[in-house]
């Protein structure tokens, strides 16, 4: 199945994204998602018997699909069932501000975004905490390292990974708490863990006695005696058992501080989540996210924490993501291997962006590397410009004497796209799949575009809209439709200048260049000029009167690809 899925994505992004000059010469996906789903479908009929558009309107592919999610605790697919019908309280962890986000934030915060339009799309009312962790020992060891104060920087990064996630195109979660802001809601946690005699204190710490919470490790797996002193946390000859961890630390000179019934101070890292998540959605609620990493000791911990607050705890999914991998390490600050959103979003549209991240399962681990980069970035050229032409085909027929009926085999497309489309994203949210599901409704608009038998087409406007209805509809649930398809086209072709380092009056001169030497029958030029722009990511394109340009995956970067079955 991992083998099939690594195909799929690739059959996905590897097609020219060609315009509709060269749409034809783009290569045909040779493994389909219906060969995945494993099910049998029904041959498309020809365009001879017309079916009524309210038919398809009434097509809800969604309520044929029961929602399931893999549960990190169980170690398997569940079928998604919110504690309170028609509501989910979702708690993903936010990032430590302290630095600009790197693209593994950016994935943890793309995947719940997804999860979260997605349910949305579900018509469930949903409750999205997503926190801030402002006080830190490395927000701390970073402010003093450029003289500043520790909540000023930390707030500084807040905002920049506020403007990175609109960039990419996150909605903004219900709720965005801050550690500094819920010292109350924490210090009373504390208490009430010390109350019921989970914890203890020295010298004012505070620390969670992991031997009086006999389910501890029950979501990683671990076992007490796996943990090696030291690996995590400078060993502290205080604690009972060295894998007690921190809930309030007593200050240091020079530290940002809170008064606590214990002395001055700060919370422990774990601490903070049961804390913000109690406060917004309860002790009890649906699902709580985040990276792979945050597994141990982090999760673990606010498990153990929040039920020796409250013994009615409960998180009914545990959700979490794979990692951003760079060669064969964990993308990582803390590795020096980290490479951030604003640098890939200076020369990549920060939508090719997103569609690279989802263009793995959430759960698997993801490869950075600019090859792929540019494959999402020449995707998604041929997916706006496809709907960008479809639009301006409409707009010039002004929508006039539409008729209520589409061919028997429209019909069909669109029906098999929502089925395939619904169904991969309620199988665990797999976004690939999803995204191969545009290939045929793309395929057939650019055929009643572009081809002598599609422009003769028995209702051809009628179809165009459903068609073109259907993927922007789909693009809005994986947050990959633009404000705009003619300016993202825009951004996208800038971006490609920058990338190769050219101007548009440069491209075009060489373009100019080009015709007067095929002109004068000088095709050895004409080639190496073509050659040239090619090899940095420019194809330039012939029609019949003149000869425009589009961005395209440089030929060395070509050469990295896996080639089709």
């Amino acid at each position: 199945m991992a083998q099939a899925t690594a195909l799929l994505r690739y059959s996905f992004f590897l097609s020219p994204s060609a315009s509709h000059s060269l749409y034809l010469a783009r290569r045909q996906y040779p493994l389909s998602s219906s060969l995945l789903l494993k099910r049998k479908t029904k041959p498309q009929i020809s365009a001879s018997s017309p079916s009524s558009m309210s038919n398809v309107a009434s097509t809800d592919a969604a309520a044929l699909t029961v929602f399931h999610l893999h549960n990190t605790l169980t170690k398997r697919k569940e079928p998604f069932r919110p504690t309170l019908e028609g509501k989910v309280g979702m708690y993903v962890c936010g990032i430590t501000a302290y630095d600009l986000s790197h693209i593994g934030h950016a994935r943890v915060s793309v995947v719940f975004d997804v999860l979260y339009r997605y349910l949305k799309h579900l018509k469930y009312e949903v409750i999205y905490v997503r926190n801030f962790t402002d006080v830190d020992d490395k927000i701390i060891a970073r402010a003093n390292e450029l003289g500043e104060d520790p909540l000023t920087l930390s707030n500084r990064y807040c905002t920049e990974f506020q403007s990175d996630m609109a960039h990419l195109h996150c909605l903004t979660p219900t709720v965005e708490p801050r550690v500094s802001t819920h010292m109350s809601q924490i210090i009373h946690m504390i208490k009430q863990i010390l109350v019921n005699g989970f914890a203890y204190s020295i010298d004012g710490d505070v620390y969670f006695s992991v031997d009086k919470y006999p389910s501890y490790g029950q979501l990683s797996g671990r076992r007490l005696e796996d943990n090696q002193p030291g690996q995590r946390v400078a060993v502290d000859s205080r604690k009972k058992n060295p894998a007690d961890f921190a809930l309030w630390k007593a200050s240091k000179p020079g530290e940002p501080f809170w008064e606590s019934p214990w002395g001055p101070g700060r919370p422990g890292w774990h601490i903070e989540c049961s804390a913000m998540s109690a406060t917004y959605l309860g002790y009890s609620f649906d699902i709580h996210g985040g990276g792979m990493d945050l597994v141990f000791p982090h999760h673990e911990n606010e498990i153990a924490q929040s039920c020796a607050a409250c013994k009615e705890s409960n998180v009914s999914y545990w959700v979490h993501n794979g990692f951003v991998d760079v060669g064969s390490e964990k993308m990582s600050k803390s590795l020096g291997n980290f490479v951030t959103i604003r640098q890939v979003i200076d020369v990549y549209h920060p939508l090719a962006l997103r569609l690279f991240l989802i263009g793995t399962h959430y759960r698997s681990t993801i490869s950075y590397s600019i090859a792929q980069l540019e494959i999402a970035s020449d995707r998604l050229y041929y997916i706006y410009q496809t709907i960008c032409d479809c639009d301006n085909s409409l707009n010039q027929f002004n929508g006039e004497n539409l008729k209520d009926h589409v061919p028997k085999y429209i019909v069909d497309c669109i029906k098999k796209f929502r089925f395939d489309f619904e169904k991969s994203l309620a199988d665990d949210l797999h976004t690939p799949i999803a995204l191969a599901s545009f290939s045929e409704p793309l395929k057939i608009i650019n055929d009643l575009l572009h081809t002598r038998k599609g422009k003769k087409e028995h209702m051809r406007m009628e179809s165009l809209m459903l068609l073109g209805n259907e993927i922007k509809d789909g693009l809005h649930i994986l947050g990959l439709k633009p404000c705009s398809f003619s300016e993202a086209l825009f951004q996208l072709r800038e971006k490609a200048l920058k990338r190769a380092e050219l101007t548009e009056e440069q491209v075009l001169q060489k373009i100019e260049e080009r015709s007067s030497a095929r002109k004068a029958k000088l095709y050895e030029k004409s080639d190496v000029i073509r050659k040239e722009l090619a090899a940095v990511g420019i194809t330039l394109m012939d029609g019949a009167d003149e000869t425009s340009w589009r961005p395209a995956v440089p030929l060395h970067l070509q050469e990295q690809l896996p080639s089709a079955p």
